[in-house]
């Protein structure tokens, strides 16, 4: 099993920089989204370099879903200023377009925020939350995800697996790197697209890919567990919305993201 960072590295190659794609950080047969902008994201800070090291903001759009192995990263320039700079960046795999970005690059830090009306949620303590297996009893494909991120859910986010499926459609835990590393601005893209979708936890099952994600990384996390919230408005003409919030062990809001997923039962 590779780290995130090895999972995620890159290397500078003749139209851009290389990625190998992992199969460990998939759902299926399918790479994970927030794995995907994980890795497009690492380029695309390799090539920032240091006057802007982090991402703050990436809205990715997915066009098809590339199997793991050899994949190339071209990252363009838009602009480049004194607080941030602007980038476009395309994942391809033998010539084709897998998944196109728009990223901010900036500087992060842990400060307090100025103003806050978020309040950290009420979730139960991590140790009385139920740790997702892989391969759960009657599912028909393993989430190879959850060997790497552990998810930990709220009871009452998993009613559906036991036959009554929930009507809030809102899940709730904790996520932790398995190997034990700390997150940082990149692993919170990954972090972002929690597992299961929303739709599942309403008794639709079925594959529900992500067309688009939004993600916005609002400062560098604290050691520990992330705190993990998300909730759909809407499940409509076979999509749902669903939006991510993310708080650190220390209880500040270090990233969200919303995303528009396709539903197929």
């Amino acid at each position: 099993m590779r780290s995130f960072s090895e999972a995620t590295a890159v290397h500078p190659g003749a139209d851009g920089w290389t990625a190998d794609l992992d199969p460990q950080w998939g759902v299926g047969d399918k790479l994970h989204g927030g794995y995907l902008m994980a890795v497009i994201a690492r380029a695309v800070t390799a090539t920032a370099g240091p006057a802007h090291p982090h991402p703050i903001a990436m809205t990715t759009t997915f066009l098809r879903p590339p199997p793991p192995g050899s994949a190339t990263v071209g990252v363009e320039l838009l602009r480049a200023g004194r607080g941030s700079a602007q980038y476009r960046a395309r994942l391809t795999q033998d010539g084709e377009p897998c998944a196109e970005s728009l990223v901010t690059q900036s500087t992060l830090d842990d400060a307090a925020p100025w103003w806050s009306g978020l309040p950290t949620p009420t979730v139960p303590a991590e140790d009385e939350c139920f740790l997702l297996p892989s391969e759960p009893p009657g599912a028909t494909f393993p989430v190879h995800l959850l060997d790497v991120v552990e998810h930990r859910l709220d009871p009452t986010s998993l009613t559906f697996a036991m036959g009554h499926p929930s009507t809030t459609g809102q899940i709730s835990g904790y996520l932790r790197l398995a190997d034990g590393a700390d997150w940082d601005p990149l692993s919170l893209l990954v972090a972002l697209d929690p597992s299961p979708p929303i739709s599942l936890t309403l008794g639709i099952q079925g594959w529900a890919p992500t067309i688009t994600l939004t993600a916005y990384v609002r400062r560098l996390p604290a050691p520990g567990p992330l705190l993990m919230t998300m909730e759909s408005a809407e499940v409509t003409s076979g999509r749902m919305d669903e939006t991510a919030l993310l708080w650190d062990s220390k209880g500040a809001l270090v990233a969200q993201a919303t995303q528009l997923a396709a539903v197929r039962p």
